[in-house]
């Protein structure tokens, strides 16, 4: 008995070895190259032996067993040899394809798997500019100065807030290094007041106050072909938002919050192929939106949705008020920390701006239930056929490993888990497979989703594309 405990220790020692060997080499791509790494969609960036291992054993859900670091960690050490230009590497695909192709020689297979990216030069870095710094624009800047390691891609360069105090900057500081729901900034925070900066992991943020986005000089600050992302909310047609573009240093401006008129809403995965370089003003639409129009494509694209009802769970939000108290919408006044709010949500609606093909097909309800965040959207949809739950959850299973939409969808099937087990997740939405209910043409599918920090991600992915600096996924993955 104690011969095979020690066996297990040695076996779990060798691992954390292979994994430990593998952090700077994954690090080395990724800061002078452009590569980052993940296994299944899993990334390994920053990540620790721990966090590795854990991913390795992630894909005994699609491999059915467990991805052999020494296999890996083989491809890591090639790919230093080759150090190919931006991408996006899926080191599991890579590891099955060369043992697929009954080869000897893996750097020649690894050579010719990323012909695509080998000579590719690192894009040129991309200033970007926050305007407003609330629950969005903090998560915001947390995952682009995480991304910033390269410095050849998005480069967080100022945030614009309404001053509130004399020790705005200080405030402003502790509220990204602090967070209640998200935990703490994963680095350093230092605050240089006479230069009225934030100084995060290396990355120096100029704080710019104004209460007019139209006189803020950008140029002053050395800001140049920046894409300035408002989450404020205040401005949500290109009327008000353009105000934004008569500034020198701004070029492109992105609105995280659903746009009004004919803005184009785009929710990342499923629409994002219609931004052109003419589309100076667009929408990352709602996080509700983001989290149900990718399951609501794959379950269409497969099935065929006729009609459907999405009824929100959803945490509560600033908007609502903490006791009870005046304010001008509907039932949003009663106290958001006792009560479940029945409201209205546009998300069905809006579901078509993304996808033509659901307009008049879906209605949809919101309740806002006393939890800071994470929520639930229930898909009750009839389809034009017979379809079983299996069916169903095989195919969205399928999706989120190896699908092109596995960034956006993700999938789980635990008696156990709740809504606390998704603050951070990346994905836009994640099905909740035991959930799942059908019957004749009819089904009932459970999506949750980090209405924050999922929805961040589907915003920082848009900036990438906006700034061009999104890389090619290589091997690529199913249509």
């Amino acid at each position: 008995m104690k011969q095979s405990a020690n066996a297990h220790l040695e076996a779990w020692n060798a691992k954390q070895q292979l994994a430990e060997r593998m952090i700077p080499l994954i690090g080395r791509l990724y800061r002078d190259h452009d590569v980052v790494m993940s296994v299944h969609g899993r990334s390994l960036v920053g990540r620790s032996a721990i966090d590795i291992i854990r991913a390795h054993s992630f894909a005994r859900k699609i491999d059915e067993v467990e991805l052999p670091l020494d296999e890996t960690s083989a491809i890591v050490e090639a790919l230093n040899v080759i150090e190919p230009g931006p991408v996006s590497v899926d080191l599991a695909l890579l590891a099955r394809g060369f043992r697929e192709s009954a080869g000897t020689d893996l750097e020649g297979y690894l050579r010719e798997q990323l012909a695509g990216a080998i000579g590719a030069e690192p894009a040129t870095g991309t200033d970007v500019v926050l305007y407003g710094f609330g629950r969005i624009g903090r998560l915001l800047a947390r995952i682009i100065i995480d991304h910033s390691g390269s410095g050849n891609s998005l480069n967080l360069r100022a945030i614009v807030v309404r001053k509130g105090s004399e020790n705005d900057l200080v405030k402003r500081a502790n509220l990204l290094r602090r967070d209640s729901v998200h935990g703490p900034f994963n680095g350093t925070i230092k605050v240089l007041e006479d230069e009225n900066v934030i100084l995060a992991n290396g990355v120096r943020i100029q704080v710019i106050y104004s209460n007019d986005p139209a006189s803020v000089d950008y140029a002053q600050y050395g800001i140049e072909n920046a894409i300035l992302v408002d989450n404020t909310g205040i401005w949500r047609d290109e009327a008000g938002l353009s105000q934004h573009l008569g500034n020198a240093g701004i070029s492109r401006v992105l609105l995280t919050a659903p746009g009004k008129g004919d803005m184009l809403n785009i929710v990342y995965g499923v629409n994002n192929d219609m931004i052109t370089d003419e589309h100076t003003i667009v929408s990352a639409a709602s996080c509700t939106t983001n989290a149900i129009t990718p399951v609501l494509k794959v379950l269409n694209d497969t099935f065929g949705v006729k009609k459907g009802h999405v009824e929100t769970v959803h945490a509560y939000t600033n908007d609502q008020n903490l006791i009870d108290n005046f304010h001008k919408g509907d039932r949003r006044g009663r106290s958001a920390a006792l009560n479940m709010v029945l409201t209205e949500t546009g998300a069905a609606k809006a579901v078509a701006k993304a996808l033509p093909e659901f307009e008049g097909k879906l209605t949809g309800n919101a309740i806002r239930v006393p939890t800071p965040d994470v929520s639930m959207a229930v898909l009750n949809l009839q389809f034009e056929r017979e379809v079983t739950r299996d069916e169903i959850n095989t195919h969205l299973e399928n999706v989120s490993l190896v699908g092109a939409l596995r960034t956006q969808i993700d999938y789980v099937e635990s008696p156990e888990i709740v809504s606390t087990d998704f603050v951070g997740s990346n994905r836009a939405g994640i099905v909740d497979g035991l959930a799942t209910i059908s019957s004749g043409d009819t089904a009932v599918v459970y999506v949750w989703y980090d209405n924050e920090f999922g929805y961040s991600c589907q915003v920082v992915r848009i900036i990438e594309q906006l700034a061009g600096s999104h890389p090619a996924q290589l091997p690529a993955l199913e249509a």
